[in-house]
């Protein structure tokens, strides 16, 4: 008895040391795990993975579950990080014209795509899988936020190609956009929530002119891009209701026993971080 009574305490005493990076939990705030994630994630038609943009686990299992589903699916990827006008220069570095030296003179690369970014596009380039550059060009976002959707008539043809079709459906009592408003406070304008508009039906768009039935769309963006299935999401919905799409976001906690109630419902999964996890700039 002494000896099944001292094992114990130093299972508990072993158990307490422990100190996971980051829990997966449903939309309900009930653990689940990884397996279950993928199993879920390959019976949908596009993976909306929202990230932290400076946070290393997120940019981990964005490339843990790319893998995993390309043992099972086949695959289209996209990202938020690269802009249309730069699908040229991507396409031609996953076909081996440029390199890799050539793709960061050639596109408007994000300050951390070597160390976070670079792995996705190598994974695709190594596996013939088409990456999409699913944003819009960011001179277009800040010129909405400006002058609203209307500055966006002066477009030419080849810029009206690299954003979603006018006119841009546009719901300003959504939650996120109003959030946006209150956040933004005094300073905002009822313009700056349609610039991010203009980059969710933009990336709603290029996904789902690259979807097809066959094939499982991986798609890179903020959290905030699809949370509370707003965002992407609500375009896509637009676009063809019956679209399965299953959506993860990323959160940080400072303790990981269990979800705050303000994370609960943010996503069909929720991948809760340690706030203490170091940001990769």
């Amino acid at each position: 008895m002494k000896q099944l009574i001292f094992l114990c305490l130093i299972s508990l005493a072993l158990s307490a040391k422990e100190k996971p990076a980051y829990v997966l939990f449903n939309a309900k705030g009930q653990r689940v795990s990884y397996q279950k994630l993928i199993r879920e994630v390959i019976k949908s038609d596009v993976a909306l993975i929202g990230e932290m943009h400076d946070n290393p686990i997120s940019h981990w299992l964005e490339l843990s579950i790319t893998k995993d589903c390309g043992l099972q699916r086949g695959l289209v990827l996209g990202a938020e990080m690269f802009e249309q006008d730069n699908q040229q220069a991507l396409t031609n570095y996953l076909q081996g014209k440029i390199t890799a030296k050539g793709l960061d003179s050639a596109a408007r690369l994000w300050k951390n795509y070597k160390t976070d970014y670079a792995p996705l596009v190598n994974y695709a380039k190594e596996n013939q899988i088409p990456f999409i550059a699913s944003n819009v060009p960011r001179k277009f976002a800040s010129q909405v936020a400006k002058g609203g959707f209307e500055s966006l008539n002066a477009l030419n043809d080849l810029e009206k190609s690299w954003i979603a079709p006018l006119p841009i459906a546009y719901d300003s009592e959504l939650p996120g956009y109003q959030k946006m408003l209150k956040m933004m406070g005094e300073h905002t304008s009822p313009n700056m929530p349609k610039a991010q508009a203009l980059k969710d039906a933009t990336m709603a768009h290029f996904i789902f002119q690259n979807w097809s039935a066959d094939k499982l769309f991986v798609h890179y963006n903020g959290s905030y891009h699809s949370e509370y299935h707003e965002g992407i999401s609500w375009y896509l919905k637009r676009l063809k209701p019956d679209l399965k799409i299953i959506t993860i976001a990323t959160v940080t906690q400072k303790s990981l026993s269990e979800l705050l109630p303000e994370n609960l419902l943010k996503a069909d999964f929720i991948i809760c971080v340690d706030e203490d996890m170091t940001s990769t700039y």
